[in-house]
């Protein structure tokens, strides 16, 4: 619905502003791509959420559930053509099968943000900023998010110190990824298959000496752009795609009341998984669905109401709506919208006759900011502020221009 449509715009056009000003260039990938894709490293829920399916060609096909691996398959094939790092976001539609609830669909849009070719921690702090400027993009502040770092590393180095064998480390890491929505019999017997037990993994998340050297960089790196308080170590952190290789991080609102509003982390070895090894670049990147972003944004008072500015502004069906006072002037009123929407001042008007009353109630109802009167007096011109009912005479062949600069200015006493 327009309504909609327009909070997706605002969502897209806050993540592109942010994503270019930090230096990032768009690219775009398929929607439909090769099922082996996936299925070559994604583990955890990925692989039984797919929309697969086969085409009359005979071919086993997804409509994509995320876009890392599609990105993997094209740097793979064309990153010699481009300096490295690679900075590159992308904004479109991914799809899983899965329960539709709150802040998650079946199908959705995502802000994918990445980095390729630099492997050290200095790449996940720059990422990290970028999901710290996006949120504060949209109007929320400190104490309304945090982001939430940790690092597979350290739970690798723990897994083998405990004698889990290497091969059930995947396994493993799947445990923790559940660890807060698991019951605790059923956390305790999965534990209890590698000789663990949940106060030993309690006891390793809540100790900050367990903290990688990678964390302490990138919290370094954070401090000194000002960002250091809105990140903190959480070890319980650890993503469900298999192809995760070290830092991991998530976004999560102050109260924790949804889902992560974002997530990602390192995956060095995926560009050459994806290429069977034709190339292989370190990477790490987040996505930040739309569905999560907005709820969060409409429960967040200041956060909601930046939107609905941005919405009164940028949403409305016109800037200016003709009126049409006196049906004989129709055709300098045509005349005067076509005149208005080549300036490129959005323009409606009355298709056919309609009493002016009407035509002002549908000038409200479209949003316009202005109503412009054309009646018996033409070439004379009333113009009113919608919102205030403020009035003034203008002439036609100042129109354009009178409008052009007004409509740079906040609503309020009129120009002279």
């Amino acid at each position: 619905m327009p309504r909609d449509c327009a909070i997706r715009n605002y969502l897209f056009e806050t993540w592109r502003t942010v994503a270019r000003r930090c230096g990032y260039v768009e690219y775009e990938a398929p929607i439909l791509e090769d099922t082996g894709l996936y299925l070559k490293k994604s583990g955890g829920e990925l692989s039984v959420q797919l929309f697969r399916f086969e085409d009359q060609g005979g071919r086993d096909v997804t409509l994509r559930p995320e876009v890392t691996a599609s990105l993997a398959r094209l740097v793979a094939e064309h990153q010699r053509n481009f300096p490295k790092p690679l900075k590159w976001f992308e904004i479109g539609q991914c799809f899983r099968y899965e329960k539709p609830q709150k802040g998650r669909g079946r199908e959705f849009h995502q802000f994918n943000v990445d980095i390729l070719g630099e492997a050290g921690p200095a790449a996940d702090a720059e990422l990290i900023a970028l999901a710290i400027e996006t949120m504060l993009a949209f109007g929320f502040v400190a104490g309304d998010f945090m982001i939430r770092v940790s690092d597979r590393n350290a739970w690798i180095d723990f897994a083998k110190h405990h004698g889990v064998a290497e091969t059930a480390i995947p396994e493993f890491l799947g445990i923790i990824d559940k660890i807060d929505r698991e019951q605790p019999a059923a956390l305790a017997a999965k534990l209890a298959v590698f000789a663990l037990t949940t106060q030993q993994i309690r006891a390793f998340i809540a100790d900050p000496a367990n903290a990688s050297n990678a964390y302490l960089a990138i919290h370094e790196d954070l401090t000194s752009r000002g960002l250091g308080g809105f990140v903190e170590l959480d070890l319980s952190i650890v993503r469900g795609l298999a192809y995760y290789t070290g830092v991991v991080f998530e976004v999560f609102d102050a109260k924790k009341s949804m889902r992560a509003v974002a997530g990602g982390g390192r995956y060095d070895t995926l560009v050459a998984t994806i290429s069977d090894g034709a190339a292989d670049l370190p990477a790490t990147g987040f996505a930040m669905g739309d569905h999560v972003i907005r709820n969060l944004i409409e429960e967040t008072t200041h956060a909601a109401m930046q939107m609905e500015v941005w919405l009164q502004r940028n949403a409305a069906a016109c800037d200016v709506y003709v009126v049409v006072a006196d049906e004989t002037m129709r055709a300098a009123a045509l005349q005067l919208v076509t005149e208005l929407r080549r300036a490129g001042i959005s323009t409606d008007f009355p298709l056919t006759p309609a009493k002016v009353a009407k035509q002002f109630q549908n000038a409200g109802r479209s949003g316009a900011r202005f109503a412009l009167v054309v009646g018996a007096e033409y070439p004379q011109l009333k113009l009113k502020v919608l919102s205030s009912r403020a009035e003034e005479s203008l002439d036609a062949t100042s129109a354009v221009a009178w409008l052009t600069a007004r409509l740079q200015q906040p609503d309020g006493p009129l120009l002279a």
